[in-house]
């Protein structure tokens, strides 16, 4: 990691996780177990980078694969700081330059399903895995803009398919049981407990498949991700993480208010690049759309 926390920093952060998890949540409401996170700073060297970039890109002379890696590359720096407009700008210049970069087709297809172009990012995705099929981040991101979509039974198949590819992985186990559950919670349960034991004990977010199990509680999923965290980005990378997939389980047990507050947890760590952090507005938005709809109902009856 780029830099450590201070001792007093680490001791700070333990003293803080004790009282979260020694007061109950009579005490302190539905969520007394919040780490808070200390929201990300915008990266100097990335701001230096796009600088870089802006210069090479205005003033070299570059042949059209150049300027479409530079434009790709600056696009994701965009990204990471942020500033998706800019980003989803640089990767359309850069197919344009170079239509067969399959890493600027998944990037802007996780662009369309944010702004919920399901349509647009089948495409995006498809056309990612007709250039390289081994490409495991499509297959995944493919799976969750079919999700979105609401088509969970075509998109069980590509998330198994990117569970197969690393059994170890509890993200793709999670991703596995929040699509399977659509189709049937019991089976999706008892695979998700198979799973589980093909799991990495060492990574801190198999607490999470453990949460979702029951095995555990919110309080020890904090608990375990500050365990042996060594700097405040890490921090802020797990807390991302974890804040996301508590606010999926509670949204789909129907618990609106508390998976709200979770996925505003997520999005305040200000970790732009990770898809948990992208996928909390999407998520914040079908919240809307549901109360919205509930709203409708009852001013029908």
């Amino acid at each position: 990691m780029k830099k450590r926390l201070s001792a007093i920093v680490g001791v700070s952060l333990l003293i803080l996780l004790s009282a979260c998890t020694s007061q109950s949540n009579n005490a302190y409401g539905p969520m007394g177990n919040l780490l808070l996170a200390e929201p990300e700073p915008v990266n100097t060297r990335s701001q230096m980078a796009i600088a870089r970039y802006n210069h090479i890109l205005s003033q070299a002379p570059l042949k059209e694969h150049e300027r479409a890696e530079l434009l790709f590359q600056r696009g994701m720096l965009y990204d990471s700081v942020g500033l998706s407009g800019l980003a989803r700008y640089d990767f359309v210049q850069a197919l344009q330059l170079k239509p067969d970069m399959a890493e600027a087709h998944n990037s802007i297809g996780i662009h369309h399903i944010q702004q919920m172009d399901f349509i647009q990012a089948y495409e995006s995705f498809d056309s990612t895995l007709d250039i390289n099929p081994d490409y495991d981040f499509a297959i995944l991101n493919r799976g969750i803009a079919l999700y979105y979509g609401g088509r969970a039974e075509l998109a069980v198949s590509d998330l198994n398919r990117f569970y197969e590819k690393d059994k170890k992985d509890p993200y793709r186990v999670l991703w596995s049981f929040i699509v399977e559950q659509y189709l049937n919670r019991e089976k999706a349960l008892a695979n998700l407990a198979s799973y589980r034991k093909e799991l990495d004990n060492e990574s801190w977010a198999t607490s999470i498949v453990d949460f979702y199990l029951g095995k555990i509680n919110e309080t020890a999923v904090i608990a375990n991700l500050v365990d042996d965290v060594k700097s405040q980005k890490q921090l802020n990378d797990r807390l991302c993480e974890a804040y996301f997939y508590l606010g999926k389980y509670h949204s789909d047990l129907g618990n609106e208010v508390k998976a709200s507050n979770y996925f505003k947890l997520s999005l305040s760590t200000n970790v732009f690049e990770y898809v948990e952090h992208r996928f909390s507005r999407v998520e914040l938005a079908r919240l809307r759309e549901r109360r919205k709809e509930s709203r409708t109902e009852a001013d029908k009856s």
